[in-house]
């Protein structure tokens, strides 16, 4: 889950045990002395291949649904795209396995969508109501798939979300039967455009200094896509995504002794994004000719900018960009 974003960007220094500064600067890609990720037994999404469903909630541009779709499919396109790809970046999130040894799925399949353009339960959610968003979903058009189905709820710009901005960019958990009719995981991620593009949308819009932070801001970066508040969601979405895979129900890899507020697989790399990222930086990206800023690419020509994942091989924060 993505939260309290800004106590990681805005802080590049904290006191180790022995009351010595620690410098995430020089902290590259994460230090294993710092992290505690453990597995609990419980599953993870390992089906061969795993159906996603779309429930696109609010008002949507065609053009920005594609952008979307286009990193979906290139999560496991059968065409890979150019190194370092979309689909190089999962083989990270693909190096957890449960107990029976089964790795995370390699396959996710675009099954179906819907469009609720009616905002059926309104322009505020809750947590709660995410699922009573799904289970209109499934009433009106997707199947209820039990057996391999993730839902991703994508609000648009105009949907305000129960703690949205103040604490979350995004998250994932499980409907209840009583509500939607069987345990499934799901995520939902929000447009931050209107409401917080600096929290949510980073680094493609700034943060605003705290008053006495002495916090000093980075470059801009521009968004690969054209869009920050889309380019922006695209990176919680991949977040997400690498999240509920490894711990869908809770019960599987993360950090932390509150399962209902886990340290999971790409919050140990927050705002990490290429080699040498920490503390605020970034790290080491591309920039194409329009000097538009990504780290993987997609299909179609696509390129994106997405934080790494915890790489259980490596003991650190990893991408496929790495300078080494």
């Amino acid at each position: 889950m993505i939260s309290q974003i800004f106590l990681f960007f805005f802080f590049s220094f904290s006191l180790t045990s022995n009351g010595q500064f620690f410098d995430y600067t020089k902290n590259y890609e994460g230090s294993s002395d710092l992290v505690d990720l453990q597995y609990h037994m419980g599953p993870v999404i390992s089906s061969p291949a795993t159906s996603l469903y779309i429930i696109w909630y609010g008002r949507w541009k065609p053009t920005h649904q594609s952008t979307i779709r286009d990193f979906l499919y290139s999560i496991s396109s059968p065409t890979p795209a150019q190194y370092p790809s979309v689909s190089n970046w999962w083989k990270t999130v693909r190096l957890y396995r449960d107990q029976t040894g089964s790795n995370i799925t390699g396959t996710l399949v675009l099954s179906g969508e819907f469009h609720d353009s009616t905002y059926s339960h309104g322009a505020h959610l809750t947590r709660f109501s995410v699922q009573s968003v799904i289970r209109t979903a499934v009433i009106s058009k997707l199947p209820l798939n039990a057996l391999n189905g993730l839902y991703l709820v994508l609000t648009s710009d105009d949907v305000e979300m129960q703690e949205f901005c103040r604490a979350i960019c995004g998250f994932h958990y499980f409907t209840f039967p009583s509500i939607v009719g069987a345990t499934v995981p799901y995520v939902w991620v929000g447009n931050s455009k209107k409401q917080c593009p600096e929290m949510c949308a980073y680094p493609f819009v700034q943060p605003k200094p705290f008053p006495g932070s002495g916090f000093v801001a980075r470059e801009t970066m521009k968004p690969p896509n054209g869009e920050a508040g889309i380019d922006g969601m695209i990176s919680v979405i991949a977040h997400e995504l690498a999240e509920v895979s490894s711990n869908p129900m809770l019960n599987g890899w993360y950090g932390g002794e509150d399962a209902l507020a886990p340290t999971e697989i790409a919050d140990l790399c927050l705002g990490v994004y290429g080699s040498g990222g920490g503390g605020g930086y970034m790290g080491s990206v591309y920039k194409d000719r329009w000097r538009n800023a990504y780290n993987v690419n997609g299909i179609k020509g696509r390129k994106y900018l997405i934080q790494w994942v915890w790489d259980l091989t490596r003991n650190r924060c990893f991408g496929p960009n790495a300078i080494n």
